[in-house]
């Protein structure tokens, strides 16, 4: 199985491609989508352009986003969602299952507390994935959510109870 994580931003849009085979998962490869453009559209379809790529290189056979959570700042959300909703699409044009894992479910499962921070995420995400070299702290979580969507997907009983 070749799983696709997505952590959803419309600055920094970070993903990672793990493989996964039995127990043991191996690092395909991650990095970093920067949006551009002048407007929120030009910026959304710069999102919508890299992400594709990203799959037709490396074609995962399912994929996941990390959850929104709303903060206190209505406009960010808003446009948060709306860069989720291309991390949403994208895979499903590919015809992807795309799972969805809220950031603290994420935490507990790669870190094994709810409440980590992101240099803790990415340490995890290291010792798990032995000798990658991260993009950046998007990738990092990425990977995360790849490694978290590989586990709960593997398992028919996880699969029943899927976090949020």
């Amino acid at each position: 199985m070749r799983v696709l994580g997505i952590d959803p931003g419309l600055r920094n849009l970070g993903w990672g491609v793990i493989d996964v085979t039995g127990n043991k998962f191996s690092h395909v490869a991650n990095g970093v989508c920067h949006s551009s453009g002048t407007n929120l559209a030009l910026r959304l379809l710069s999102l919508h352009e890299q992400l594709t790529a990203v799959l037709r290189r490396f074609a995962p056979t399912t994929a996941a986003v990390e959850q929104t959570f709303v903060n206190k700042d209505a406009v960010a959300t808003l446009k948060l969602g709306q860069a989720r909703g291309i991390a949403l699409l994208v895979p499903a044009q590919a015809g992807l299952d795309v799972g969805e894992y809220a950031p603290n479910a994420v935490k507990k499962c790669v870190v094994g507390v709810g409440h980590a921070d992101k240099k803790q995420v990415a340490h995890m995400v290291k010792m798990q994935l032995p000798g990658v070299v991260l993009a950046g702290a998007d990738a990092a979580d990425a990977l995360a959510i790849a490694i978290t969507h590989a586990l709960y997907y593997r398992s028919p009983a996880l699969r029943e109870v899927t976090p949020s």
